[in-house]
């Protein structure tokens, strides 16, 4: 990994916490300590450790990766992370890029590519490639110079995709980008799924909405995002009803109906068995350690 993807991250980065760019798309994260879990959706990304470590869970999956490696989430994914390796004399740097995957079928090119056969997550670590640093750190260069990054930064965007799409798990990405197929099927429930989170569950009607039989759609969504569809909706849910907690301090149980739930026994379970604690308690305890970005 080359040591000017970890300088140009910390001159941009003074303090800790995860903070967005000038350039659209961009965050860049510095830790001086490990941190607790942070929850969150996480949208088609590329995620980059320059130094130090970090753990990423999806469903019960867990993926690691530090320098040398790289994370990409090709479609919307309820995921939680940490850092894992970090200290005041050598902080945790890392960035993560949006990725534009509907881009994916603009940058096709003759001829069939050679590729690793993965699991077929949304989710996956990649090797992080010269041919894949280069556009990063060139992308990177840009932050305090407006006017070249304003002509720039979406062409070292679009070639930063290219690289991955060129890459071990390109596929992953076609796939996501198709207008047709069972990957297809699954982003079109978890579209529906995030703007009907709080209504109520019925796999044969999103099964009809994206043209899938009930046992086919559950079986795709389950392998490419590792969990069920109704697994999905309550991580939508309960992560809604932390944020509405958080931001707006609705108690409990006006925010477990407000989300869905008829049961605010059940709303309790199932946030404390997500976030390790009931949610008065959880609330309270959010914010005494440091809480990153999910990737």
């Amino acid at each position: 990994m080359s040591s000017e993807l970890a300088s140009l991250i910390k001159a941009n980065t003074r303090i800790d916490g995860t903070f967005p760019t000038p350039i659209p798309g961009l965050h860049l994260s510095r830790y001086s300590s490990r941190t607790q879990p942070g929850h969150g959706v996480q949208c088609p990304t590329l995620a980059i450790v320059a130094q130090g470590s970090k753990r990423v869970m999806l469903g019960n999956e867990a993926f690691t990766y530090a320098p040398g490696h790289c994370l990409v989430v090709s479609l919307d994914l309820p995921v939680s992370g940490r850092v894992t390796s970090a200290s005041k004399a050598k902080p945790f740097l890392g960035m993560h890029l949006d990725l534009d995957v509907k881009q994916i079928p603009s940058l096709r090119t003759s001829g069939k590519i050679q590729r690793a056969k993965k699991p077929d997550r949304g989710l996956f670590l990649s090797r992080m490639t010269p041919e894949l640093l280069d556009p990063v750190l060139r992308l990177l260069r840009l932050l305090g110079k407006p006017e070249d990054s304003a002509v720039l930064a979406p062409l070292l965007q679009r070639e930063i995709l290219y690289r991955l799409w060129r890459g071990e798990q390109g596929e992953q990405l076609e796939r996501m980008a198709q207008s047709d197929g069972k990957a297809s099927g699954v982003v079109k429930a978890v579209i529906w799924l995030k703007e009907n989170f709080d209504k109520p569950f019925s796999i044969k009607l999103i099964a009809e909405e994206t043209n899938m039989s009930p046992s086919g759609l559950h079986h795709h969504f389950k392998t490419l995002t590792n969990m069920t569809p109704l697994q999905y909706q309550k991580h939508l849910r309960l992560q809604e009803a932390r944020r509405l907690m958080l931001a707006h301090a609705m108690d409990a149980s006006a925010v477990a109906y407000h989300v869905g739930y008829v049961s605010r026994s059940q709303f309790s379970r199932e946030y404390s068995r997500l976030f390790g604690a009931p949610p008065l308690r959880d609330v309270e305890q959010i914010g005494q350690q440091p809480q990153p970005a999910e990737l």
